[in-house]
Order: structure tokens, then sequence, then C-alpha cells
């Protein structure tokens, strides 16, 4: 696959990054090892992780680590192959610095990752969600102190608004600190709303963005039909995963889908190149459970959204119209 540079950083990235947050359950470790050397082996050499991933396993406040952990584990010499981001803040249990952005939490779990993972440095650490407890510039300064011991080589943020990446920006300029280089929302045909703000400034100030959930936790996979919940689905292995669609929705998917027809492929591979048609869009992260997902993933990557079919989405799924519905009720402050 043709590489893409993250934001103005000298880093390249995949366009499809391989996302790990059902490593644990559903995904076994021996298939987390399977599907990860393949996707190394078909070029997908960016890897999304956290330290909450373990499947469906997860709580808010339940310890993690699982996902990191087989990482480990998989990527022993083939480490220096891969661009690694994980992510930290989401709350890890009950104890008051058991999450959020504050130095006693960042360090503390950064070297977890760092031992759960096999390795002396992460290449991208995000920020999992916005600790509006903790001062920006505390958060900023540790993570600033991470590049200079090498134990970090970037960073980024998760589920910030535009205002806040704003805020850390000019914390940057005005101590001469390390600035973020990459931005992680959700977003999808479904999910729009980064491109009324959020999109912008990542344009004006070069970041790289990496949205997860382009599938819209699997709403547009093309498994899904009206009333219907397919064997060895996200909704059959987990019915409270995600809320069904109005008929109204169902419909304009099946515009979609006939979209993708006319391109001659399929419904999750449009979605992703969808995702991807916005040049500060670097990678997609995507939730793969098998060979046959991977191979569809890395062809929806190379395929080229038509303008006029641009304008036809544009007109199904306007940015006025409220969607966060669709992936549930809006988790701005899931990590507290």
């Amino acid at each position: 696959m043709e590489l893409r540079r993250l934001g103005k950083s000298g880093v390249s990235v995949s366009p499809v990054c391989f996302g790990t947050m059902l490593f644990g359950n559903p995904t076994t470790e021996k298939e987390a090892t399977n599907l990860i050397h393949q996707a190394i082996d078909q070029g997908v050499y960016f890897i999304d992780t956290a330290s909450s991933y373990e499947g469906y396993n997860r709580d808010v406040g339940s310890p993690g680590g699982v996902a990191e952990e087989y990482l480990g584990k998989i990527l022993k010499g083939k480490r220096d192959k891969v661009v690694l981001l994980t992510k930290i803040a989401n709350a890890l249990g009950p104890g008051p610095h058991q999450k959020g952005g504050s130095r006693i939490h960042l360090q503390t779990e950064l070297e977890n990752c760092l031992r759960r993972l096999q390795t002396d440095c992460v290449d991208i650490l995000m920020l999992h969600w916005p600790d509006l407890e903790t001062p920006f510039e505390e958060s900023l300064r540790t993570l600033d102190l991470f590049v200079k011991q090498g134990k970090i080589r970037y960073f980024g943020v998760s589920n910030f608004l535009a205002w806040e990446m704003c805020e850390l920006l000019w914390l940057s300029d005005r101590f001469a600190l390390e600035k973020m280089i990459a931005y992680e929302p959700p977003y999808s045909l479904l999910r729009r709303e980064i491109e009324i703000s959020e999109l912008a400034f990542c344009r004006k100030f070069g970041i790289g963005i990496t949205p997860y959930q382009v599938l819209n936790g699997g709403w547009l996979s093309g498994k899904y039909r009206r009333g219907q919940t397919p064997v060895g689905s996200r909704l059959a292995e987990n019915p409270g995963w995600m809320k069904d669609l109005p008929e109204s929705i169902w419909a304009k998917i099946e515009i979609v889908n006939q979209l993708a027809a006319d391109l001659d492929v399929t419904l999750a591979e449009y979605a992703i190149a969808w995702s991807l048609r916005h040049v500060e869009v670097s990678s997609v992260i995507l939730g793969i459970r098998n060979s046959a997902q991977l191979e569809s993933s890395i062809k929806g990557s190379q395929v080229q959204i038509p303008q006029e079919h641009i304008e036809k989405i544009d007109k199904l799924f306007p940015l006025a119209m409220d969607l966060r519905w669709s992936a549930g009720p809006p988790q701005i402050r899931d990590w507290q």
C-alpha cells in the first residue's frame, strides 16, 4: 500500500491501521498473532491499541492491558516494522490517579504500557480522553518529558474537541514544548461531526487524523440488514454494543450500498474509501477479525470515490443532521 504522511510530521503510516480493541474477547491471542503477522506482510504497518483494551470484557474501571500484552508477544522480532500507537487516560480502577491526564497517572501507566508491549519506546502516545479536572499544561509537560526521555517519539489526542486541541497547541507555543501530531476521533458516513470544526482545525495546523468507527460499529460493514442480526457479528456477540437504526437511515444505507455496487466494491470498502477521501485523514482504524476483512480493508483503502458520489452522500447525510445517536449516546467523558 502507498504510505501516507501523518499530518506535517515525519511519520509515514499505512492508510489502514490495525485496531486491537477486540483483542482478548472475542479475538484470541492465537487469532491476533496470525492476523497481525498477515497484516504486516501485506503492508499494514500501523497498529493502534490502548491500555484499557480487553475486548468485550471491558468495563469502565476494569484493569485492561490485554491487547498490549498480546502485542508485546506478537511483535517480537517485528517491532521495527510497525508504527505502534497506544492510548492512556481511560479509567483502569477506582483510585483517584487510575485515570485521566495527571502526571501521576500518565507516568505510572506509560511504564505499564512499555512493560506489556515489551518495548522501550512507543512511537505515538495518545491521551484517550480529555481530562478537564487536570490542567492541560500538566499533561502536556508530562508528554514533553516522555519525548525527551526517549520513551515516546510523538504524541496526539483522541476524542478531544477543537478548542481543547487549540489550548494544547497554544501551550506548546507558549512554553516551547513538543506539539501533538495526531488526532483520533470517531468518524463515518453516519457520524460526521468532525467536519464542522475539528477537520478544518487539523488541516490548518498540520495534524494527522486517524479516525475510528469508520464502519460505525458495524452498521456500514454490509453484514446487517433490517431486523437481522448475523451470527458472529458484534451485535450478536454483545447485544448492548449498538443501538438499532431507524427505517429512514436503513433506506439511505441501501442507496450507499448501490453506489458501492456501481464501483464494484462492498459497502464496507466504500465506507473506508469515503473516510479516506480527505487529505487530512492519514489512516483509518479498523477492528479486523479475519483474513477476509483484512483483504477487504486493504482494497477499500485503494478505492477512489467519484466527486458525484461525494455530492450524493452530502445530500443523504448532511452535516446539519444529528447522527450521534447511531453509535449510542455521546461518550465525550467516558473515562470518568
